[in-house]
């Protein structure tokens, strides 16, 4: 496995050149990799839709076994390797998986006092054949986040062309609508990825999908951010896209319900 002091991916890597692969962010606790059905979930479907080998059963188990003691983040890039001419790919690939192990913490003061997010200027743009793969090309994703410095904003949310609310910079985008009894994610049929603490919750039936203007978050109940690596803030306040204030929650019993049950998938301690 790969270190990060350790890099072996050479310039002709197709992932490197044209962000030719996929990867995953896996939460492992003491060996144990959480929501791993769900990250190979989508690890797969980014190989049908890249048309790309899926990574061997025993390479993905050698990756899985090299990580560390207590809790940590455990990184895999999956490339479609070298070769091709420009951007036509080879008739034959022999992608590389790579690995990277680090230690990790939750900011379990963003869990207990909520975050501050602010909506991003960049707009998504719409792309059915990738949405909801977690693809290496990621150039919006780092342009929106270079729209704020400074921790005080925790996070930037994205709208597509359309207005509609899509996701956050790196968590996918919870809410509870005006009057509504369930919690909501916006669909990502057009774009965004598919987090996998989405995708359990949604299994689960503790949320459903559904369209939201950007303009209508400040109308919403509640709303969250949540991965699987960070579980779920809740949001206390909105800026728009200059920083000024737009809204603001009190923290509540409805916040704290759908963080703990988040949490479960987790193994994370509530926030109480």
């Amino acid at each position: 496995m790969n270190r990060p002091s350790e890099p072996t991916l050479p310039l002709s890597d197709r992932g490197l050149a044209y962000g030719d692969g996929l990867f995953e962010t896996v939460l492992v606790r003491d060996g144990t990799p959480l929501l791993w059905s769900e990250h190979l979930a989508r690890l797969l479907k980014g190989c049908r839709v890249l048309d790309l080998p899926p990574p061997r059963t025993e390479a993905l188990a050698s990756a899985l076994a090299g990580a560390g003691p207590g809790l940590g983040v455990l990184k895999l890039v999956y490339t479609r390797g070298s070769g091709g001419r420009g951007y036509a790919p080879p008739a034959s690939s022999d992608p590389r998986l790579e690995a990277i192990w680090s230690s990790f913490a939750p900011d379990q003061q963003r869990w207990a006092a909520g975050v501050r997010v602010r909506r991003c200027r960049l707009r998504l743009a719409r792309q059915p054949v990738l949405a909801g793969i977690k693809h290496l090309a990621r150039l919006e994703n780092v342009l929106a986040r270079s729209e704020w410095r400074g921790p005080a904003i925790a996070e930037g949310l994205l709208e597509d062309d359309r207005g509609q609310l899509v996701e956050a910079t790196a968590m996918n985008v919870f809410f509870l609508a005006r009057g509504a009894e369930q919690v909501s994610t916006p669909p990502l049929d057009q774009c965004g990825v598919a987090g996998t603490l989405r995708a359990a919750l949604l299994e689960q039936g503790a949320v459903v999908e559904a369209p939201l203007l950007a303009d209508e978050l400040s109308s919403c109940e509640a709303v969250w951010l949540g991965n699987s690596v960070q579980g779920v803030w809740p949001v206390a306040r909105l800026d728009d896209s200059e920083g000024q204030p737009q809204h603001g929650w009190e923290l509540n019993d409805v916040h704290r319900a759908f963080q703990h049950r988040a949490h479960r998938l987790l193994g994370y301690a509530g926030a109480d």
